[in-house]
């Protein structure tokens, strides 16, 4: 996708001797370790790696050859962190079992319990602490020795995780968050025990106050900042601990994903009927799905008739009828009868694991606003290890004293963690890709985001895109002399052998309306069809066969109206009117015939999705032109532009010719989103800013897309682009929170305006409200009225949409 303003077709360039590899990162505690990380990895001849500090993964490309996935880790563990290699494939779980899910949260798990136990401490050894220093009438003789005993737990081994941090990063040469927490905290401890025992402050009776702000004053022998010690750690520890809480919370929606799949199949083998896990199962395996249960992997059913309640992965509450040759998707449930289904495609190719693997890499990513905050706080640690140095050798300078420099500095250190800017995007990408999950729309990329924001051009290819890419009837205009439901019975049977797209929709309606009883008892097996013998089919004409009625044979014909005057049919005037309604219209015009004369006109088209117009209407509002972009004839095109709502057209244009569509808009200034769903429309999404491809679409435009709609609603088109639109505010949001929270409190803590506890107190807040914004996301409100909870769809062959209006089209 291009990301400035140029209109320049994508060129993905891929080297093939490059390999790609996710690792898992342990011992990160701020961006600044990210970057590090990052950095290191490449300075690796040929290594490109982007590590992100929320998902706590690296994603690394690397020269197969020259360097090894085992270096990639030594790498990482010589820079002072844990890395660990992905299994390999034959001990991988297949993501639809949800085994990944659990083996990554059992670490999740300890982490948050550990962070958990040292926060409940040292919150109840800090409290006392906080209060005696805050309210000197309480200040007892010798309550500064129940307060050094109090505090040195919290600030020893409840601040441990920073000292630790600080320290391995200190061997390697390197600064971080935790090296400003721990020499913050440190120097108060140190300072105080240097006071108790060395100075005035352990004498009985001593009291002190304590003051928001600091004031010029003289020695320091008798001041303790035990309470800003625990008070930093106290709320370094909460921050933390909530931190890491919520980034669990914003993966839920990867881990539902991994939740969904069944764990166990039932697969056939020699006849038997034989349970293994579904990691086990191969392409071609045979396995049985009962009512209730869930479909183990993606197939196509071999044997059986039955509903498939794919709500978990649409969203749509409605269960789809699946019979023999229908494909059906894992994870969605079995409603109805039994099932034998062959499977297709297993473990990592599955929908369900593509999608997963989509947010994943979504996740992962970084945007370019999250590229120029990582440059900062790779600078900022030691930037402000300077400034608090500045502050201490200026307060003295001036005669501060020496208390007064000393608490200005460990104000500075402790109110400049860069911790908000480090999570400032990824938890606002790490929670927008969840949400867009559970709506049915996956962000291949963070880039995409910031290219939803300059879009002004929507172009939508019509087939299976705008209509449903299905052919069905659309009306019936019989001869004077003849009845609708008579001409659709003799013109269904005969199409019924036929397997061309325009036979199929005829026939369908057909059958539709025996089934209802509108077209009279049926005689071929109860289907409401009329037996067929002597059936032909004339390349480009039509067919012709003798159908069965009432005992009489009738040598009938149906396809176009040449066929018929070959045949040496008369077609009457209204049979013409009908046939030019039909142009006007879009439609393609079948004609029925028998016994020299023609009968009626049979009107096919592909037909317009309910949804359609709707979801124009919501492209509109979001202020977008909408442009249909067809390879089909002028006249269809703009009869179904005039029924949803397009007033822009470009029809007959080949797959090149989409290309150059697009490429013509750019070069009007013109920035394009393209809609897609064929092999035809790949191109013009790589062309376009900013591709969607239809999730029921091909392979192709999907894998060229930026943005899957998985569902095949059009609607989610404006619910994809919003969802994009308020992710890059949230970003924005937090970005400007975290740049500015810095920019106004080191000032403030510098001249001496925050006691260091405050500070502390303030910059884990800083880091709580990032992560509380971001999680603003989870609560996106979709307009499409079905979206929310939808994370897939699947084709069966059917579409309701298609029969109604041939039932419409009939009566008509």
């Amino acid at each position: 996708m291009t990301t400035d303003s140029a209109p320049a077709p994508r060129t993905d360039e891929v080297r093939p001797d490059l390999q790609d590899i996710e690792l898992a990162v342990t011992g990160m505690t701020c961006a600044s370790c990210a970057n590090r990380i990052q950095r290191k990895l490449g300075k690796l001849d040929g290594v490109t790696a982007s590590v992100n500090y929320a998902t706590e993964k690296a994603r690394v490309s690397y020269p197969a050859g020259a360097v090894t996935p085992e270096q990639l880790v030594e790498t990482i563990e010589a820079a002072g962190y844990g890395a660990t290699l992905p299994p390999p494939p034959a001990a991988e779980s297949s993501p639809a079992t949800g085994d990944p899910a659990t083996d990554s949260a059992a670490p999740e798990n300890a982490h948050l319990a550990s962070l958990r136990q040292r926060l409940i401490v040292s919150a109840v050894l800090s409290v006392p602490v906080i209060v005696l220093a805050m309210v000197p009438p309480w200040q007892f003789t010798y309550w500064q020795w129940l307060s050094l005993t109090l505090a040195a737990p919290v600030i020893v081994w409840g601040g441990w995780p920073f000292h630790r941090a600080a320290w391995t990063n200190l061997r390697h040469g390197a600064t971080t968050m935790d090296t400003l927490v721990s020499i913050g905290t440190l120097a108060a401890f140190g300072w105080s025990l240097w006071a108790l025992f060395l100075g005035d402050a352990g004498v009985p009776g001593m009291t002190h106050g304590f003051e928001m702000t600091v004031h010029p004053g003289h020695g320091g022998a008798s001041n303790i900042y035990l309470e800003a010690g625990v008070g930093v750690t106290t709320f370094l520890l909460a921050g933390r601990y909530f931190e890491a809480r919520s980034r669990r919370t914003a993966g839920a929606a990867l881990r539902a994903l991994f939740d969904m799949g069944a764990k166990e199949a039932v697969v056939l083998r020699d006849g038997r009927e034989e349970r293994i896990p579904v990691s086990a199962l191969v392409v071609g395996d045979r396995f049985v799905v009962r009512p209730g249960e869930t479909i183990a992997t993606d197939g196509v059913v071999e044997s059986g008739v039955s509903a498939v309640n794919a709500s978990m992965l649409t969203g749509e509450s409605v269960p789809l009828d699946v019979t023999e040759g229908d494909a059906v998707t894992g994870a969605t449930v079995n409603v109805g009868g039994r099932l034998v289904v062959e499977a297709t495609r297993v473990g990592a190719d599955t929908q369900l694991a593509r999608m997963a693997r989509m947010v994943e890499d979504a996740q992962s990513g970084k945007a370019d606003v999250q590229r120029l905050a990582d440059r900062i706080s790779g600078v900022f640690v030691p930037i402000v290890l300077v400034l608090a140095l500045g502050t201490l050798l200026t307060w003295l300078a001036i005669g501060g004293g020496a208390t007064a420099a000393f608490t200005a500095a460990v104000a500075v250190l402790i109110i400049a963690c860069p911790c908000a800017l480090g999570l400032a995007t990824p938890m606002a990408l790490l929670v927008g890709t969840g949400r867009g999950a559970q709506l049915g729309i996956l962000i291949k990329g963070p880039e995409v985001l910031e290219s939803t924001r300059r879009v002004d051009t929507v172009v939508l290819d019509k087939t299976g895109t705008v209509t449903t890419g299905r052919m069905s009837l659309a009306r019936v205009f019989p001869v004077a002399s003849e009845d609708a439901d008579h001409v659709l019975r003799v013109a269904g049977s005969l199409e019924h052998a036929s397997e061309h797209p325009i036979a199929r929709a005829i026939a369908e309606a057909a059958l539709e309306a025996g089934s209802t009883g509108s077209a009279g008892p049926g005689t071929a097996e109860g289907d409401g069809l009329l037996p067929v013998t002597a059936f032909e089919n004339v390349p480009g004409q039509g067919v012709r066969g003798s159908v069965t009625v009432d005992g009489e044979r009738l040598e009938v014909l149906a396809g176009r109206p040449e066929l018929l005057m070959e045949a040496r049919c008369v077609l009457p005037d209204d049979v013409d009117a009908a046939l030019l309604r039909a142009r006007h219209d879009g439609s393609t015009a079948i004609a029925v015939g028998w016994k020299g004369r023609a009968r009626g006109v049979l009107c096919v088209t592909d037909t317009v999705k309910d949804t359609s117009a709707e979801a124009i209407s919501m492209i509109r509002d979001l202020g977008l032109t909408p442009v249909l972009l067809t390879g089909d004839n002028a006249t269809v095109a703009r009869a179904v532009a005039a029924e949803v709502g397009i007033e822009q057209v470009i029809a007959g244009v080949l797959p090149e010719g989409k290309v150059e569509a697009v490429a013509e808009l750019q070069g009007q200034g013109k920035v394009v989103a393209m809609v897609g769903d064929g092999v035809n429309d790949a191109a013009a999404l790589a062309q376009s800013d900013l591709g969607l491809a239809m999730g029921t679409g091909t392979d192709a435009a999907i894998e060229a897309s930026d943005l899957t709609l998985v569902r095949g609603d059009l609607r989610l088109v404006a619910d994809a682009i919003r969802l994009s639109r308020a992710t890059l505010r949230t970003i924005k949001t937090n970005l400007f929170w975290a740049f500015a929270y810095n920019v106004l409190a080191l000032p403030l803590a510098a001249f001496g305006l925050l006691n260091p506890m405050i500070a502390g107190g303030a910059m884990a807040l800083s880091s709580v409200f990032v992560v509380a914004n971001s999680l603003r996301l989870r609560s996106f409100t979709p307009l499409t009225p079905s979206a929310d909870g939808g994370l897939g769809e699947q084709s069966t062959g059917h579409s309701t949409a298609g029969r109604e209006q041939s039932r419409e089209g009939v009566s008509a």
